[in-house]
């Protein structure tokens, strides 16, 4: 059990001894410096449009920074481990002045933002979202500087159920993939047999059936146990939980997903949560590589009942938990694809620093130039 427990830390936590072990040791990139940022310019501009036309979303401009007091900020997590830099503005010699955060994930505020922009049922958003995460450690697939595509869109409460959650899985998993064909014929070499393409075919299971598959491997062990020998695409539901085993299959915060509500019965089992993640198997890492995560949000029931249930009641006080409690802003579905994670993916890449620039500690740079990665400045 005591595995388990570390294993929930959170992502990227290791040392470089093990990163060392990670980075392949017969790899060379596909496509040059240049290359890459051509292609990656017109991979984006395909998932965009793409993501835009299939889940009905328009493009809108999301924050780098917001109020502290606004309760909009994603921690994450419930157990603390990851948050926000928080800053002082000193407006008007400290008469009017703001305390701030740089944001960590869109995900509460593209909610609120579905209002703002007056969207419609089944109208959604879609945000070139920015962010720092600095509790990271900083390896191969994890940065301090995050780019993900946010969207959101506004459904009604009989959308709530699990087969609408596929179905909205299923869409955005057929543009990633189509991307995938595109940016192909447009880059031939990106064609390799030696790291297979995307699978056409994502398979859903729910985190309690993975428990039952690996009872006795702590949940990164038992994803990758699942995409290395099973299926080298899987949508993990229901992440959040808490599991047979005591434990929710990886922390995930009260206040934006739905992880709470009953879902199905599978195998006995009753299942619960109307969440999850896509996970894929990385061919060149040979590693499990999470591309997005996504879920329909909370009522103001099942809002009550998880920050009941993670001891944050007084979350309420926050000005977008009472406008959720109020009524005051549309019920939702939405997600957010890594965009680094996807490029490194379909460009077939090693390190999330050959197509992001950011930070990166000089003992990781080295180990990248002996095996060829390089990253960029």
């Amino acid at each position: 059990m005591a595995d388990k427990k570390a294993d929930l830390a959170g992502p990227g936590i290791g040392t470089y001894e093990e990163v060392e072990k990670i980075l392949p040791t017969d790899y060379e990139s596909l496509l040059d410096a240049q290359d890459t940022q051509i292609a990656l310019a017109k991979l984006k501009r395909y998932i965009e449009d793409n993501l835009c036309k299939e889940l009905n979303l328009f493009r809108i401009e999301c924050p780098l920074i917001v109020d502290t007091t606004s309760g909009v900020n994603d921690y994450l997590d419930r157990d603390g481990s990851r948050t926000p830099i928080d800053f002082h503005i000193n407006n008007d010699y400290n008469k009017n002045p703001i305390d701030a955060q740089i944001v960590q994930a869109a995900t509460k505020w593209k909610r609120v933002a579905l209002k703002q922009f007056l969207c419609r049922y089944g109208q959604g958003i879609m945000t070139d979202m920015r962010a720092v995460r600095k509790d990271y450690f900083l390896d191969h697939d994890h940065s301090a500087y995050v780019d993900q595509w946010d969207w959101e869109r506004v459904i009604k409460a009989e959308d709530r159920n699990l087969d609408f959650l596929k179905m909205t899985v299923t869409k955005i998993w057929k543009v990633l993939t189509d991307s995938e064909d595109y940016i192909q014929s447009e880059f031939p070499k990106l064609k390799n047999s030696k790291w297979p393409n995307l699978p056409k075919e994502l398979v859903f299971l729910h985190a309690e059936e993975i428990l039952d598959m690996y009872p006795d491997l702590p949940r990164k062990q038992r994803e990758t146990k699942v995409v290395s020998e099973k299926y080298p695409a899987v949508f993990i539901i229901g992440i959040g939980w808490t599991l047979q085993d005591g434990y929710p299959h990886e922390m995930r915060a009260a206040d934006y997903d739905d992880w709470v509500t009953p879902s199905v019965v599978k195998n006995g089992k009753q299942m619960h949560g109307l969440n999850g993640d896509i996970l894929v198997w990385n061919y060149i890492t040979k590693r499990r590589h999470e591309l997005t995560s996504m879920g329909i949000r909370v009522t103001k029931e099942t809002l009550k009942d998880q920050l009941q249930r993670t001891n944050q009641l007084n979350f309420l006080g926050l000005p977008y938990h009472k406008a959720i409690m109020a009524d005051q802003i549309p019920l939702s579905i939405g997600g957010g694809i890594g965009q680094a994670r996807t490029a490194m993916s379909i460009l077939k890449k090693a390190h999330l620093g050959e197509v992001s620039v950011t930070v990166w500690p000089k003992i990781l740079k080295d180990m990248c130039a002996k095996r060829k990665i390089f990253v960029l400045e």
